[in-house]
């Protein structure tokens, strides 16, 4: 099964790439979930996303998130596993998990 993990924190002292890239925590998980993971990448914060709605043929663009709310997410990850319960494995895995959360999505196939 296919899933993406949408990776969220608040954004209010995100660590820098720098410090990802240090951080023992985060690399074992890379080193951990590299079998599984089919792509992933870290997200600009929010304040840099641009919002597209379409309301009556009208296209409604705004600057922000499209949410307002404490949490956002800051990366996506796919992976592939067996099922939920290995997901869930990985996900838990993840330094987020214990600062923000991880929220797991099945993939339509």
């Amino acid at each position: 099964m296919k899933y993406v993990l949408l990776i969220c924190d608040n954004e209010v002292d995100p660590p820098t790439m720098e410090e990802l890239g240090a951080d023992p925590v985060h690399q074992a998980w890379e080193d951990k979930v590299r079998g599984s993971e089919l792509w992933g990448e870290r997200l600009r914060p929010s304040a840099n996303a641009t919002t597209v709605r379409v309301r009556d043929g009208e296209v409604l663009v705004s600057d922000g998130p499209f949410a307002e709310t404490k949490d956002l997410v800051g990366g996506v990850v796919a992976i592939e596993c067996e099922n939920l319960d290995d997901a869930i494995e990985i996900a838990a895995g993840h330094p987020y998990a214990r600062r923000g959360s991880v929220e797991i999505r099945p993939v339509w196939e």
